[in-house]
């Protein structure tokens, strides 16, 4: 069913309008997840929020107020992948089924069709809104064109993971879960979903935007808080450290992929040998059994690593860019603050003007700072809990896999020696 949009006056976070937008270039057309049969291919925000940090921080409800588990009251899922061919493109559609209590809705239940380039605007928006928080990054996307074998379905179902994580990471968020246009992906049907995407900035205006942050980066930061070139020190440590274990975990899985193709090959030759080799027809056949159940425990092993510590790892790879991104913001936030500051300074205007746009520039940087350190906390207690997961169910699994292949040669060890001293009885009588 396709759910109604309604207004949402209630769960709007207010920010200050000159806060959102800031370096985004993000064609709201580009959707690389479609190929083209030709060479070509075809913010919620209220800018009336107070200026008190004090006020504005109060309006943030982070880990230390969330609420439990037990409480959530949203829950998507993404799944029923759909391919779509026209004269022009071939893509992908996913079902989006939602379940919630909140009064926000109209409905507890709604279930809409996106494609990736929905999901790409959502991101867009909330980056554009809240630009000093962390939206986890989606699945990357994947130029195809004249391509179509890639739309598998080991390579559909992988992207509706990513983007079932993705929901759900948004879902679970206090701030982005409230925001009108996370409620709008959820709830609108196609039509209404366009219209509300017109109502985001131009291209001009964004590329705008663009040229101001770059022009900030330039000028540089004088005196960043130390709390921030941690963060930074922190970001380019783990950054280095997950992708090499990404790196590494990819080529183990490759390794061992590779390992299971061999494998399956043994058992079926120690079958055709047992055929033709009388005396030693039963430990053949014992061997190609054991092979059988290894390969079995092994492929499950793998599929582990496949499915969950892979995607884990590879997510936390592109978080680390995320990261990046969020922390170049909030300098960019405090070289303009930092410029407007010198060039008020430098005017002979009344001061009592001077004092006024200065308190709101430092309201607008102090509410960055506030919004990425709450949001920088939070997301690390996520990301160890994700990863912590991640690799105690690896873990696990390993040990559940060794144990068994080890009970099965166990068993076929002792086979082996019982009828060995049968043997020997037999022949020494």
């Amino acid at each position: 069913m396709s759910g109604t949009v309604v207004d949402n006056n209630a769960s709007s976070l207010s920010i200050p309008t000159d806060i959102a937008g800031h370096m985004l270039d993000l064609d709201e057309d580009d959707d690389l997840e479609v190929f083209s049969k030709n060479t070509t291919q075809g913010s919620s925000f209220n800018p009336s929020m107070q200026t008190s940090p004090g006020s504005m921080i109060n309006q943030y409800k982070f880990e230390e107020e969330e609420e439990e588990i037990d409480t959530k009251d949203i829950f998507v899922t993404v799944d029923d992948p759909e391919s779509y061919v026209t004269a022009i493109e071939t893509y992908i559609t996913y079902r989006v089924v939602t379940k919630t209590t909140r009064s926000e809705f109209d409905s507890s239940e709604f279930e809409v069709r996106r494609r990736y380039q929905d999901f790409l605007w959502l991101k867009a928006r909330l980056e554009e809104a809240h630009p000093t928080l962390i939206v986890h990054p989606l699945p990357e996307k994947f130029v195809m064109k004249g391509m179509v074998e890639r739309f598998n379905e080991n390579f559909i179902e992988t992207r509706r993971k990513a983007l079932n994580r993705f929901l759900n990471r948004i879902a679970d968020h206090p701030i982005f879960s409230s925001t009108e246009d996370f409620r709008i992906f959820l709830t609108a049907d196609i039509g209404a979903l366009t219209s509300h995407k017109k109502q985001g900035p131009g291209f001009l205006s964004r590329m705008g935007e663009s040229v101001r942050g770059l022009a900030a980066t330039v000028r540089g930061v004088r005196n960043r808080p130390e709390e921030f070139t941690a963060m930074q020190e922190y970001v380019e440590a783990f950054g280095q450290n997950i992708s090499s274990l990404d790196k590494v975990t990819q080529r183990i899985v490759r390794e061992q992929k590779e390992y299971l193709e061999d494998l399956k090959e043994c058992a079926p030759t120690y079958t055709l040998w047992s055929n033709s080799e009388e005396e030693l027809a039963e430990p053949l056949r014992g061997m190609a059994s054991c092979l059988e159940r290894c390969f079995t425990e092994t492929e499950e092993q793998v599929k582990e690593l496949n499915d969950n510590l892979n995607p884990t790892l590879h997510e936390y790879v592109l978080c680390t860019e995320t990261l990046k991104t969020v922390l170049r913001r909030r300098d960019i936030i405090q070289a303009e603050f930092e410029a407007k500051t010198e060039a008020l300074l430098a005017k002979h205007a009344d001061r009592e003007t001077i004092r006024e746009d200065l308190s709101k520039m430092e309201d607008r940087l102090e509410w960055a700072n506030n919004a990425l350190k709450s949001d920088w906390t939070r997301w690390k207690k996520v990301m160890r809990t994700d990863l912590q997961s991640a690799f105690m169910d690896t873990a696990e699994k390993n040990v559940n896999c060794y144990e068994k292949c080890l009970a099965v040669w166990e068993s076929f060890l002792l086979s082996q020696r019982t009828d060995a001293e049968g043997t020997q009885v037999s022949d020494s009588s």
